[in-house]
């Protein structure tokens, strides 16, 4: 049965969705500009995956995100300042700038941190669970990953462990189709990652990932599972990034299937059909323009925080460091 959600909860969702999506489109921006170091992984078409799960989730869970990880954060509820500071290299950063867009971390909101190696946060938030396990305390862990990801032996490994120990843990694979600029239906013969499932004796959920509702409620039974101890959902979430693999790449890789694949998938970008739910649901486009000037309000103080804030200093390169 569908769930039902009144006006407030939905409202939040869409809150969510657009602050993820002002939040990376201003990151775009100052990568054009040459003020951000490194590269630039958006999480712009994909923002219904991170709001509908991690609105399933309790504050003293973890997640352990990837280098497409800006989305996962501002649904965490991390704060856009330090996250933008962050993504300059500056001191008021998360991690005081030295950590940047590709390894961003919020420990205080669970959040293990992003991470740089393809697959490298599937075993650290497995690790997470086997914790919660361990000290009885009732958390739940999720990991975000990409679907070449599930081509990793961390996949696997982590994956048979959890499942032999009933681990608390959802994996929440992101399908948005492309490795870099990989297709995985080239190098993958199953269709569905979320079929792996069957090799470990786990549920193998496909949700639609444009879909914010859709994805929260798969998410909601996830969670409740780990959480009740009948350990690891493997949850595929259908989705799409607009931009290539980072800013830079043009993705041209994309046509070769399809030349109007992206137009495609834009077409059902999950902003424009949660707006269309919306109004169905009989919020009116003033409420959610509402919305909208206080995320951009929220979004250009942070950009100007980001701007103001200084560089760390050299003198504490090693300071605050976990290892060497």
């Amino acid at each position: 049965m569908e769930k039902v959600y009144d006006k407030k909860q939905l409202l939040s969702f869409y809150e969510t969705m657009y602050r993820m999506r002002r939040f990376e489109e201003e990151v775009f921006e100052f990568y054009k500009k040459g003020l951000m170091p490194g590269l630039a992984h958006l999480y712009l078409g994909q923002e219904a995956v991170a709001t509908g799960v991690c609105a399933a989730l309790r504050e003293e869970d973890y997640i352990g995100s990837t280098h497409r990880g800006h989305g996962h954060l501002v649904a965490r509820g991390a704060r856009l300042d330090k996250m933008m500071a962050e993504i300059l290299g500056k001191v008021d950063g998360y991690s005081r700038g030295k950590g940047g867009s590709m390894h961003i971390m919020a420990l205080d909101l669970g959040i293990l941190g992003a991470n740089g190696i393809v697959g490298g946060e599937i075993p650290i938030a497995t690790g997470a669970a086997y914790t919660a396990k361990y000290l009885g305390t009732d958390q739940v862990a999720v990991s975000f990953f990409g679907e070449s990801a599930s081509n990793e032996g961390t996949f696997h490994e982590s994956i048979n462990m959890a499942a032999a120990w009933d681990l608390p843990i959802v994996y929440v694979v992101e399908n948005n189709l492309y490795g870099i600029s990989v297709d995985i239906r080239d190098v993958t013969k199953v269709s569905d990652i979320a079929d792996r499932a069957i090799g470990y004796g786990i549920p193998g959920v496909i949700v639609d990932g444009m879909d914010v509702l859709a994805v929260h409620q798969a998410a909601e039974e996830a969670v409740k599972r780990a959480r009740s101890g009948n350990g690891p959902t493997l949850l595929e979430c259908k989705t799409y990034r607009w931009q290539g693999h980072h800013v830079g790449d043009p993705a041209e890789y994309r046509e070769r299937k399809d030349p109007k694949e992206k137009e495609t998938w834009m077409e059902r970008c999950p902003l424009k059909l949660f707006r269309e739910k919306m109004r169905k649901e009989n919020i009116t486009d003033k409420e959610i323009a509402k919305v909208e000037e206080a995320v951009e309000k929220e979004v250009q103080e942070a950009v100007q925080f980001a701007q103001d804030s200084p560089y760390p200093d050299v003198s504490e390169a090693f300071d605050h460091v976990f290892a060497d």
